[in-house]
């Protein structure tokens, strides 16, 4: 899938969370808006935070590691996948909580750019 602007941007952001790491929505939001402002410094409303991320990821291409990017409390995403999200994440050595969410704790904080 070819997309420019915001979607590209995240997915470029979220193809750079490393195996063994996962991150938020929220971090990802802060990264791209970090860098991109629209008119005037305001934050377009279209694509403004954490569900414009979650919006983006879940159009994103295959080669983009969406299960490396949770909820901010550590839960995984709210649709069907869940539980394939949850396993990869075991398998890459994300230390999860005993239901199943992400261990911040343990694992260092959420990855960040």
């Amino acid at each position: 899938m070819a997309a420019t602007g915001f979607s590209a941007a995240v997915w470029a952001l979220a193809r750079r969370v490393p195996a063994g790491r996962a991150t938020t929505y929220g971090t990802l939001a802060e990264a791209y808006y970090g860098g991109v402002r629209g008119t005037a410094g305001v934050v377009p409303r279209s694509t403004r935070g954490a569900r414009g991320v979650g919006q983006a990821m879940a159009r994103c291409p295959g080669d983009v590691p969406w299960w490396r990017v949770v909820h901010a409390d550590g839960r995984m995403k709210g649709t069907a996948g869940a539980d394939e999200q949850r396993a990869r994440l075991a398998e890459e050595g994300v230390p999860l909580t005993g239901d199943g969410r992400v261990d911040w704790a343990r694992a260092g904080g959420p990855w960040a750019p």
